[in-house]
């Protein structure tokens, strides 16, 4: 209780004009912004930018056990900026949340950590890397070599990531365009990587193997104040391409859209708006809210026509800024595994 009611406090200067999803709309006035043509500078931007309002560093997993039980595992580090600076002690402006999951066919376990930055119990450095919050951390010595742990009340992950492809790029070579009106992102993932670990679940531990997708994303103003969440897609097909794709839903009842192809090798192609379509087939009432867990997906110019459809329809995220989020299987023009997240639903 005391957690939540701190997290409400500092949310609440971003909240009082609150636009779009989550205040995710309101002006950036003061903090930087992303712009067309970016030039990345690593390792150093697999850290924090300060200087943006918000950040993640989101990654999730699909998993298997010895037995063929499909499990799905999310990690979030949130850092969201009340002013475009750093300070030492309780005053800095900078505050870290973060989300960790399991998910399996039949439960869905959630924990939520809440910290302030500048007193070190949250933080990203990057030589070598480490991004943790409390005991919770995802740590190596690179970028591609990392190990990943979280616990709750109920579970506990302890998981290995070997990346054996390169980092991928969205939209034009990293600027990642969010609606008409031109609000954007600088965005990148690592969606190669190879996990084997330990679950340890209420009936006991259990062994994994499996692929993870690593989100890097860091905006100032990431949505249009007209749009009210999103539905993203992270797809893996059994040919080894892999497809991201969004649907970013606005008042009015339209949606602005986004997706990359990646090859098997890494190399990209980039979709603007209306090129990749989603519309949901079923509806699942989960935690008094209806919200579509089976999707029709198609990529025409890749020939995908899919459905797509939740492991576990009740992956509710009961946390501060509640969403829905876990693993989903893919059927059709091709097959496979992947994730699924969506935001803004009442």
């Amino acid at each position: 209780m005391i957690a939540r009611a701190l997290l409400l406090i500092l949310w609440l200067p971003l909240q009082v004009a609150a636009q779009g999803f989550a205040g995710l709309g309101t002006d950036a006035d003061g903090f930087a912004v992303p712009t067309p043509n970016p030039v990345f500078d690593f390792p150093q931007d697999h850290g924090a930018h300060p200087d943006y309002r918000i950040e993640w560093w989101y990654l999730t997993a699909n998993l298997t056990g010895p037995d063929g039980t499909a499990y799905g595992i999310q990690w979030t580090l949130f850092r969201s900026a009340l002013a475009p600076e750093t300070r030492e002690g309780w005053s800095d402006p900078q505050v870290w949340f973060a989300h960790a999951a399991v998910t399996t066919p039949d439960r869905h376990l959630v924990a939520e950590r809440i910290a302030r930055g500048g007193i070190g119990q949250a933080g990203v450095t990057v030589e070598p890397f480490a991004a943790w919050i409390d005991d919770w951390q995802m740590a190596g010595p690179s970028f591609d070599d990392l190990r990943l742990t979280a616990r709750g009340q109920a579970f506990a992950y302890d998981l290995s990531l070997q990346a054996n492809g390169p980092l991928v790029f969205h939209g034009e070579g990293g600027f990642s365009v969010k609606s008409a009106q031109g609000q954007a992102s600088y965005y990148y993932s690592q969606p190669f990587y190879e996990v084997t670990g330990t679950l340890t679940l209420p009936t006991g531990d259990v062994p994994v193997t499996g692929s993870a997708w690593l989100d890097r994303e860091w905006s100032s103003q990431p949505l249009a104040d007209s749009q009210s969440g999103w539905d993203w897609f992270s797809l893996s097909f059994e040919s080894g391409d892999k497809l991201m794709g969004f649907l970013l839903r606005e008042d009015d009842g339209t949606s602005f859209s986004s997706a990359t192809w990646i090859a098997p090798d890494g190399m990209t192609t980039a979709y603007p708006d209306g090129a990749f379509a989603a519309q949901p087939v079923t509806w699942h009432d989960v935690a008094g809210r209806e919200v579509p867990t089976e999707w029709a997906v198609q990529l025409p110019d890749k020939g995908i026509d899919v459905t797509v459809t939740a492991l576990n329809p009740d992956a509710w995220m009961a946390v501060s800024i509640p969403y829905w989020e876990g693993p989903v299987t893919v059927q059709g023009s091709h097959t496979g595994r992947g994730y699924l997240e969506m935001t803004g639903y009442e």
